[in-house]
């Protein structure tokens, strides 16, 4: 593969060639001139217009030429040539994070939950340009924000959570991850990841089928540990190809949910192909033939 890798985002285009060809023959084949008009003007009309500069008498071809160039310059434009670009953090609608945060008391009223809220803005600024949504729970599970690109509206959702955010009491993760999964199939995300925030209260056996639904949708998940890391959050984190994280981890966490994406998703025969459409600078070409069509000549 080369370093400039051209293609046409819109080929069909191409087939109006063949028409401009025919046009070109035809027009190119007629008298030059003013053609026919002065079988049909006024001769003392035509005299007067010639007069005034107004009708230009030399067989030229230049204003058909550069027509015809502009008309080929557009179908370029329009047939899409674009150069392929891989510096790309992510492809927005194959890739997606979802932030499933407990808001049980033991886990916001926790000494550690600011550093928490630290960890969860450092998971947004690795976003790039991947979608988040954001699912709270305790007792039961919501979605607190669906999934949107606009970061700053998700970590200003993630920074307001505290323990009066979800009124049932009990911690269930299941739930949330069921939520999670549901959200996943409905966005069409194909290589996302969810991303647990919670001390370990809730997981076991429930929450274990609840991984096992994501890790079929091939998206991972990982555990942000509020204390120390648990054996039920890594089996959970390793049944869905994630990791587990505390809450010294933060640029880890950030590289994870960044770098990571872009690797998987090659990984998994979805190349980051993203295209730069080149037809808007063809269209100022059409400059350079268009000026020949404002050029006078003396009468």
């Amino acid at each position: 593969m080369t370093d400039l890798d051209v293609t046409l985002l819109r080929p069909m285009w191409l087939l109006v060639v063949p028409l401009l060809l025919g046009a070109a023959w035809w027009l190119l084949g007629r008298r030059g001139g003013i053609g026919d008009w002065d079988r049909v003007i006024d001769p003392e009309l035509l005299a007067a217009m010639a007069a005034l500069g107004r009708i230009d008498r030399t067989p030229s071809r230049r204003p058909i030429l550069a027509a015809l160039a502009i008309a080929l310059l557009c179908v370029l434009a329009l047939s899409g040539p674009a150069v392929e670009k891989r510096d790309t953090v992510s492809y927005r609608n194959l890739d997606g994070v979802l932030f499933v945060v407990d808001t049980s008391p033991s886990v916001t009223d926790h000494k550690r939950w600011p550093q928490m809220l630290t960890m969860g803005r450092f998971g947004f600024a690795g976003l790039g340009t991947r979608p988040g949504g954001l699912i709270v729970f305790s007792g039961d599970a919501y979605v607190a924000t669906d999934m949107t690109a606009d970061h700053a509206q998700l970590g200003q959702t993630f920074s307001l959570i505290d323990v009066g955010t979800v009124p049932d009491p009990g911690s269930r993760p299941e739930r949330a991850l069921d939520l999670a999964a549901q959200l996943l199939e409905d966005a069409k995300v194909i290589a996302g990841d969810v991303v647990l925030f919670s001390d370990g209260a809730g997981l076991g056996a429930t929450s274990l089928k609840a991984a096992e639904r994501i890790a079929a949708q091939e998206a991972r998940l990982s555990v942000v540990a509020l204390d120390t890391a648990t054996p039920e959050m890594a089996v959970h984190a390793a049944l869905a190809d994630g990791r587990v994280f505390t809450l010294e981890d933060t640029d880890a966490f950030a590289a994870y949910l960044g770098e990571d994406a872009r690797t998987r998703l090659e990984r998994q025969e979805f190349p980051l192909l993203f295209w730069r459409d080149m037809g808007r600078y063809a269209l100022l070409l059409t400059l350079v033939p268009l000026a020949f069509l404002f050029r006078r000549h003396p009468a």
